[in-house]
């Protein structure tokens, strides 16, 4: 059954919303600047290149939490985008992804907030990050809040696709957030030796020298085939005298659209921290996708995790060396020198970005500058098929659990 993307809505340190992402990104404008901006010049890591969402009044409520705050302002912008009434969002899921949850506001005060106390509790759960939605927006549907680290909101997106396939809900709205940018968890980062040393995220440099944190929130509305049939349906009928266009059938309908065709997952069982140096856990999750996808000639793209650790970045290349067909060019799309590393959020970040320049049956291109892994691999945008192609994402959460999406941009045909 095919599944589109249909809203889209984000918020990092490239700014809010997708146009404007796209904007920076295309111009090639990446947001990382030094911490000192939000630390203070006295910090230890003033000198560390970070990204964060500039409007803090974003994620200020007296009732919820902060990162709770930017799920529900994400929410938002994608039922917008999506063009959802209350009523067809009523019964839709939740479905969240997040690393951290509303640790920030909670270990240490958020700055300029005054929480409510009644509150206290539900500000320190991961669940309110859902919850918030369901409770702000009048949704009765299912939600669930996933936290299997930097793959928590790729995970959301499989959870949320695994319930549109068996017919538990009709849509889903799927967020991921983070706010990793407190001392606190900095520290936990400095300390397990993963924070970056040098200026730019060149993930697959042999200088690599770890990862520089972000913060995000982003979200995804998914829409089964028959629904967007139905929504199509109703509009035409409140058009007296006829219809708006011709049918053309419920899964021609949604392959007019940026879909998500598939989701799978497996773990290292290896090491609470890194991954095998021939990236084996990795390999094995790309095989189980290329074996499933019924066209592996239309693959044309793929977004890697590439978390800037050099670690990482070897073994990543090992899997997708062992994996992918070497008679074929895919270009590698790391969209993380942009935004900085969202942590959990990272996942749908990536995918909201390239669904939307997908729509657009275009490719982002990559910061100038970082360095190409070689054959058969290009940082050069291949050209997309005017009936669909299909661009894998890959997450890697730390643990050794690795997630990957398939997307397929709109057919033109």
């Amino acid at each position: 059954m095919n599944v589109a993307i249909t809203g889209i809505g984000l918020t990092s340190g490239l700014g809010d919303g997708a146009d404007g992402h796209a904007e920076k990104i295309s111009a090639g404008q990446h947001a990382l600047r030094p911490l000192s901006g939000l630390f203070g010049k006295e910090s230890k890591y003033a000198h560390l290149n970070a990204s964060w969402i500039e409007n803090r009044k974003l994620m200020v409520s007296r009732k919820w939490a902060p990162a709770s705050m930017l799920s529900l302002h994400v929410a938002k912008q994608a039922i917008s985008d999506a063009g959802l009434t209350d009523a067809e969002v009523a019964d839709a899921a939740v479905i969240v992804g997040s690393s951290r949850g509303n640790v920030a506001g909670w270990v240490s005060p958020w700055p300029t907030r005054r929480p409510f106390n009644l509150m206290a509790a539900s500000n320190s759960m991961h669940g309110e990050l859902a919850s918030v939605v369901s409770i702000e927006l009048g949704i009765h549907g299912p939600w669930q809040v996933i936290s299997s680290g930097c793959a928590a909101s790729l995970d959301a997106m499989g959870m949320a696709w695994m319930m549109l396939q068996q017919g538990v809900v009709k849509r889903a709205i799927v967020i991921g957030v983070e706010l990793p940018l407190i001392p606190e968890v900095v520290q936990a980062y400095e300390r397990t030796g993963v924070l970056a040393t040098g200026p730019v995220n060149d993930p697959y440099s042999p200088d690599a020298g770890g990862f520089f944190p972000g913060e995000a929130g982003a979200a995804i509305v998914m829409e089964s085939a028959s629904a967007l049939y139905d929504r199509r349906q109703a509009m035409e009928s409140s058009y007296p005298g006829g219809h708006l266009s011709s049918g053309n059938g419920v899964d021609a309908l949604a392959r007019s659209m940026v879909q998500m065709t598939g989701y799978w997952c497996n773990s290292d069982a290896a090491s609470p921290i890194g991954m095998p140096t021939d990236g084996a856990g990795l390999r094995d999750c790309l095989n189980m996708a290329l074996t499933d996808l019924k066209d592996q000639s239309k693959l044309a793209a793929i977004c890697p995790h590439a978390s800037g650790t050099l670690l990482h970045g070897k073994a990543e290349l090992a899997a997708l060396r062992a994996a992918l067909p070497d008679d074929q060019t895919i270009s590698l799309h790391p969209l993380k020198p942009f935004t900085g590393h969202t942590v959990g959020a990272s996942g749908i970040l990536d995918c909201a970005i390239l669904g939307h320049y997908l729509r657009e049956s275009q490719l982002p291109p990559n910061l100038p500058g970082i360095t190409c892994p070689g054959e058969p691999f290009s940082l050069e945008a291949n050209d997309l098929s005017p009936e669909g192609s299909t661009v894998l994402k890959i997450a890697v959460g730390m643990g050794g659990h690795n997630s990957i999406v398939s997307l397929r941009s709109p057919s033109r045909t």
